[in-house]
């Protein structure tokens, strides 16, 4: 069965740090692009950021960047997104999913995973 699961997510102090990971089960990740996104109530989904296929490349979201870094495993077959200095408005449901590309259409999507930023 084709699968990604997140996981990592908690409730963290405002500064604090998480790592997410986002594992796959019949696909192999380095095939494909990954991208993480987020998905706070009441706000639009946010597209966090992504890497391509082989983990040449890296993008994020202007809100992350010098904060965020996403990497890939391919022992593990799992893509990371490290967090740190994280803020009150990164609060949210974080998913990671593939793509043929960075900014293109997912094709396959995670259940997500709650990331809470609160003193």
């Amino acid at each position: 069965q084709v699968q990604l699961v997140e996981s990592g997510g908690g409730l963290v102090q405002p500064g604090g740090s998480l790592r997410l990971s986002c594992s796959a089960s019949g696909l192999t990740l380095d095939d494909y692009a990954i991208g993480w996104f987020r998905q706070a109530p009441g706000k639009e989904r946010e597209g966090v950021s992504c890497i391509t296929s082989g983990g040449y490349r890296t993008y994020y979201t202007d809100s992350v960047k010098g904060r965020f870094t996403t990497s890939l495993d391919n022992a593990k077959n799992t893509v990371y997104l490290q967090m740190n200095s994280l803020k009150p408005e990164d609060t949210a449901i974080y998913y990671c999913a593939t793509a043929l590309g960075c900014g293109t259409n997912y094709l396959r999507v995670g259940q997500g995973t709650q990331v809470t930023v609160s003193s």
